[in-house]
């Protein structure tokens, strides 16, 4: 379905992250989390983990961005809203919800 990029540092939930979203039908490819990213060509979407990249820089992307906080990070939250990440959610829905939510913005 969808070439996804995944800035996710964790390899523990970096993994969660492939798995659901190759369950979904789409294509994982991780990319860096270091500034900065660089996405290989044909990604049509980015989820990052908003702890590990600079929201401005994801935000300055050519394709969506999901980003993803700590429910108790109200700055990141706020930092990441505010540069204009396309959808910004505390990691338990991310995780609950990832393939609806990465549905929502292709």
């Amino acid at each position: 379905m969808a070439l996804v990029a995944s800035a996710v540092p964790d390899l523990m939930l970096a993994s969660r992250v492939a798995g659901s979203l190759t369950a979904a039908g789409h294509e994982v490819v991780p990319v860096g989390a270091g500034s900065p990213v660089r996405l290989p060509a044909g990604v049509d979407l980015v989820v990052c983990d908003l702890e590990a990249v600079d929201p401005a820089e994801i935000a300055e992307l050519p394709v969506p961005a999901l980003g993803f906080y700590s429910h108790v990070d109200v700055e990141t939250r706020s930092a990441a809203t505010a540069a204009g990440i396309d959808l910004v959610v505390p990691r338990s829905r991310m995780a609950r919800e990832l393939p609806e939510l990465v549905a929502r913005l292709l």
